[in-house]
């Protein structure tokens, strides 16, 4: 009897950490296609799609949806008058997804490539992304604002995790 109880324990075990392995993997996979997705929809300055896939209380503190939709197309349209041009926005990878605060998450590393005037700017940045389970998409925001405490306070009071983001590196070249 101990054998048998011992030996349905171990498969339990087993298939528990397949079961999570494979759910993990499938969250990674949604991480990557959801980032994707926002970074073209940067690209092609589709404002409306990216912000659909902004955390809803970053979306809060810009004054909900239609505010921030504003504020995006005057930001860009003055820096497009500077000469401002974005050539490339690319998702390079996704961090392992972590379950903490009763949420999955994870960060996404990016790629952009601009120029401003006389020259280009190469950036490698992090979003960091929460999991909507009941949507089945991911949230972001940039993770460099994770170290703003004033936001943070606003966004996630007490915010913790576990994930080790890097630092956002950026080179700017003469064209």
């Amino acid at each position: 009897m101990n054998k048998t109880f011992s030996t349905i324990l171990m498969l339990l075990l087993f298939c528990g950490s397949i079961s999570f392995a494979q759910s993990t993997e499938e969250l990674k996979a949604s991480a990557l296609r959801d980032a994707k997705i926002a970074s073209q929809a940067t690209l092609k300055m589709d404002f409306d799609k990216l912000l659909d896939y902004t955390y809803p209380s970053v979306l809060e503190l810009m004054g909900g949806k239609e505010k921030a939709i504003d504020l995006l197309k005057s930001t860009f349209d003055s820096m497009k008058k500077d000469g401002f041009v974005f050539e490339k926005a690319e998702i390079l990878g996704v961090s392992d997804v972590v379950f903490e605060d009763d949420q999955y998450r994870c960060y996404i590393e990016g790629f952009n490539q601009m120029i401003v005037g006389d020259k280009r700017i190469k950036s490698k940045s992090y979003l960091f992304g929460i999991y909507n389970s009941e949507a089945k998409f991911w949230y972001f925001m940039e993770a460099k604002q994770l170290k703003n405490t004033a936001m943070m306070d606003l966004v996630f009071p007490d915010f913790k995790t576990s994930l080790k983001i890097p630092e956002d590196e950026m080179t700017t070249e003469e064209i």
